[in-house]
């Protein structure tokens, strides 16, 4: 019996693939650090095209109001448009930090102050205890505490904490990059990729349509499209989302008379744009600072907190973040879920917009199938 081409072109590319597999398990361990040499190589691209991403959500909307009525200046529409942008992500950054870092300073300088009168405090109702109740003197005298020992030492662990924090603080930027080699690189890329979008676009396209066919193609370029759109209002409303969280506690501790209000606000706002879970962060952070101050004020932050992030939870963030991805809220809360359990952090920052193109695409194959069947509508 014959066997024909096209069943030949299928075995040998079974065989290929078997073979390739059974080297790759063999020699795992190259296979691994070839992958690894290859993502440390993208990864400044990588970066810098997620830079650019970032970016170009604020720069085309600038860009679409720049120079509109004057030709002569039409040239220098994007150039000024991004200088905007960049100015404007820079002023965000640096607000953040002269609101965050002169309060974290003056709170870690009260806790060194607080700290050994502390000590003191709790060793003089320890030694009162002992006049009001004998009975427990042999067990205080066995404790043998050095009260300015501890006090010395969590006056040192405050100064670390406090040091690592500002550190960090200044540092937000420059941590996402691994170094500053792969930053400039990035950078560069991302400048790149803003100002030469519409060639890179025309590019690929053509790349597609050489190798694939025009149908396939097509799909492609359609899914790509809805896939930008998508993830370029989620960061939108993410953004808004975490503003208006911000601005919230401002507001309400400021009307509770609750200390470090804008601070938290701020500290919120930043920490709110991972979703869902972010806000509890500037909870925490909220909690340390009020609790120095006034600790009966601090189980009211938290009850505030809990009331807010419910409001926050349940109306603002699935119709604001929701609403501009156009995927329902329960399956913003399906989507944070998912991602966040299979991949942390990140998982819910890609799975939303994810789940959102995936809708998209599936509401419209829903469609079609409908109008093939000739129903019209469905009660």
């Amino acid at each position: 019996m014959e066997i024909s081409k096209q069943t030949r072109k299928y075995f040998i590319q079974i065989l290929a693939s078997a073979i390739l597999l059974y080297c790759g398990i063999e020699h795992f361990n190259v296979v691994m650090k070839t992958l690894g040499l290859a993502w440390g190589i993208l990864m400044p691209f990588i970066v810098g095209g997620a830079i650019a991403f970032i970016l170009n959500v604020p720069m085309k909307k600038i860009e679409k109001y720049l120079f509109q009525k004057n030709n002569k200046l039409a040239k220098w529409r994007r150039p000024a448009a991004y200088l905007l942008t960049l100015l404007i992500v820079i002023g965000v950054l640096a607000l953040a930090m002269i609101v965050i870092v002169p309060e974290l300073g003056s709170t870690v300088r009260m806790l060194m102050e607080q700290i050994p009168a502390a000590f003191n405090a709790v060793s003089s109702w320890l030694n009162d205890l002992q006049k009001e109740y004998p009975a427990l003197a042999p067990a205080a005298s066995e404790l043998d505490i050095d009260w300015m020992s501890v006090s010395a030492s969590m006056v040192d662990v405050v100064k670390s904490f406090g040091s690592g924090v500002l550190t960090s603080g200044v540092g937000f930027f420059s941590g996402i990059v691994s170094g500053v080699t792969t930053f400039v690189i990035a950078f560069t890329f991302s400048i790149y990729v803003l100002f030469q979008k519409e060639k890179l676009q025309r590019q690929v396209k053509q790349v597609l349509y050489a190798l694939l066919p025009e149908k396939v193609t097509e799909k492609i370029i359609s899914v790509a499209a809805l896939s930008n759109q998508t993830f370029s209002n989620f960061l939108s409303g993410q953004c808004l989302e975490a503003v208006i969280l911000g601005t919230m506690f401002v507001i309400a501790m400021t009307i509770f008379r609750m200390p470090y209000a804008m601070m938290t606000g701020v500290v919120i706002s930043l920490t709110a744009l991972i979703p869902i879970f972010g806000a509890f962060i500037g909870c925490a952070v909220g909690m340390f600072l009020i609790v120095m101050v006034n600790p009966i004020q601090a189980i009211w932050f938290l009850v505030l907190f809990l009331v807010l992030q419910q409001v926050e939870g349940n109306l603002i963030y699935p119709h604001v973040v929701g609403g501009s991805i156009g995927l329902p809220s329960i399956w913003v809360l399906a989507a944070v879920t998912l991602g966040g359990n299979l991949f942390g952090i990140v998982g819910i920052l890609v799975f939303i917009p994810l789940c959102s193109v995936l809708y998209a695409l599936f509401r419209d194959f829903v469609k079609q199938q409908l109008e093939k069947k000739g129903i019209k509508k469905v009660e």
